[in-house]
């Protein structure tokens, strides 16, 4: 068995054609689905980037006890697991986040693996003098102001196509391929930042979406309420469109290798995203600062398995990213950790050929605001019950923000929690903690989104946010989430027995 992982970030699952998507130049994405098993329940787990990559890697929410921050000791991880069991893994990607303080010991459970710079306001070329940007290009300040800076000096390094981060990405997975197509018992990764944003792509793709504008630069949409103006906001839209369809070339090229070295008939293919992204919809850019509507949350999953040979099918179970290393476990002959709460995918298929349901609830979230819950007709999204939203803390052993430790003003007041059940018997940190998201003000939802897909109006159903509660609930509590989450959201815990009593 072999396996390939290709993974996208923020991409748009609505915008593709094999999930109703019109306006996009995608054949790769079709193609795709004409060779595998299209899933239409895949939603996220764990936001943002790398919390979702714990969740690939161990198989359990990563959001409940902590936000974003490397691998724990006590982890375990899917690419060590597989070692064990003789299977070679190489990750290759331009998601810079690994590289960073909070993302450092996540590259290193691969056997080997391959970085590659540039992306958005990687601190890649050295320029001391400011870059020249045009004068009337959209501008931030503080450390996205940075990240601004950094990615117009990085650009100036990437004037063809060929040199572009992503192509480059999948050049060196192609050459994993290639060098090792013979061989058995490995496992690629191929993960790619686009088309995150900035969307920064070719001319020839931006050509595939002509249009009349002649404002300023945008293709960095800070999250935020839409503040430009229509045709700002359509250009917008546009570049990201650009940036997919380079994607789907990319995509293409991975296809091209499948089909030139006769690797489906004993390769794994699973090709998703981390999340989606929000371009003006709710009236929002982004993600992480709003509700997760199913523009972010409802994610984009194709898996051709060779052991059962499904292509062209459709798939409507519940599946999420913690999924991912149960069914590669399996696939390799490796037992799943006992932590893991994940399903392998496998038993999704099964259950949907019985016509009966894999599981039925799953959750997702970022630390720190609301808690959301879905049974795939109903979303229920539980908002913070204070408007300071304590209580709130990081459970870890590896204090590190996104690019940075924790402060020692923020380790003064830490304490020493008692193991959870995935810990192993080890005590972690407990460190307060603040959300930059004013989930509060937002109040607790709930949609019909059979009724109402685009989620336009939240619903006021006493029984069906009663249900969604007690699936939440339960979802936490095999999670063992943290006792004061509970007081956070305002429930108990045992509210399901209470009620049935």
């Amino acid at each position: 068995m072999k396996a390939i992982i290709v993974m996208f970030d923020s991409l748009n699952r609505h915008m593709l054609p094999p999930y109703g998507g019109r306006d996009v130049h995608a054949p790769n994405f079709s193609r795709l689905a004409d060779r595998s098993v299209t899933f239409d329940n895949h939603w996220v787990g764990s936001m943002p980037c790398m919390p979702a990559r714990r969740d690939l890697l161990t198989g359990r929410y990563n959001f409940l006890h902590r936000s974003w921050g490397p691998l724990e000791p006590f982890d375990d991880s899917l690419p060590a697991l597989l070692r064990k069991q003789g299977v070679y893994s190489h990750l290759v990607s331009d998601h810079y986040h690994y590289w960073e303080a909070g993302g450092a010991t996540y590259h290193g459970q691969y056997t080997t693996w391959d970085n590659v710079r540039g992306q958005e306001g990687d601190p890649w070329k050295g320029e001391v003098a400011d870059p020249q940007i045009p004068e009337h290009a959209v501008r931030y300040e503080g450390y996205r102001g940075w990240l601004f800076r950094q990615d117009w000096i990085n650009r100036q390094y990437m004037k063809t196509e060929e040199s572009h981060p992503q192509s480059r990405t999948f050049e060196r997975g192609l050459e994993f391929i290639r060098s090792n197509r013979r061989e058995d018992n490995w496992l690629l990764q191929i993960e790619s930042f686009d088309p995150h944003e900035p969307f920064f792509a070719p001319q020839a793709y931006r050509d595939l979406y002509p249009h009349d504008y002649d404002g300023k630069p945008f293709d960095w949409p800070n999250y935020e309420r839409v503040r430009q103006t229509r045709e700002e906001a359509e250009h917008c839209r546009y570049e990201y469109a650009a940036l997919l369809s380079m994607c789907d070339a990319s995509l293409g090229k991975v296809l091209d290798a499948m089909d030139e070295y006769g690797l489906w008939e004993d390769t794994m293919l699973i090709v998703t995203t981390d999340h989606g992204l929000l371009l003006g919809e709710h009236d929002w850019w982004g993600k992480s600062m709003m509700p997760f509507y199913n523009e972010i949350a409802r994610a984009p999953l194709f898996v051709w398995d060779p052991r059962t040979g499904a292509r062209g099918e459709r798939c409507g179970q519940l599946t999420q990213m913690i999924d991912f290393a149960p069914t590669l476990l399996e696939a390799f002959g490796a037992p799943a950790a006992p932590d893991m709460n994940g399903i392998p995918l496998t038993r999704a298929r099964q259950a949907e050929a019985a016509s009966r349901r894999s599981r039925e609830a799953v959750l997702f979230g970022i630390h720190g605001a609301h808690v959301n819950c879905t049974d795939g007709r109903y979303v229920y999204m539980r908002a913070p019950a204070k408007p300071d939203n304590s209580p709130l803390y990081n459970y870890t052993l590896m204090p590190t923000h996104m690019a940075s430790l924790f402060s020692v003003e923020e380790l003064q007041g830490l304490t020493l929690a008692e193991p959870f059940a995935f810990t192993k018997g080890v005590r972690t940190l407990k460190v307060k903690a603040d959300s930059f998201v004013p989930a509060h003000r937002m109040g607790t939802l709930l949609y019909d989104i059979d009724a109402d897909p685009q989620q336009l109006r939240p619903l006021e159903d006493e029984a069906a946010e009663l249900l969604m509660e007690r699936h939440l609930i339960e979802l936490m509590e095999a999670s063992d989430a943290p006792a004061e989450q509970y007081e956070r959201l305002g429930l108990r815990p045992r509210l399901r027995q209470s009620s049935a009593e």
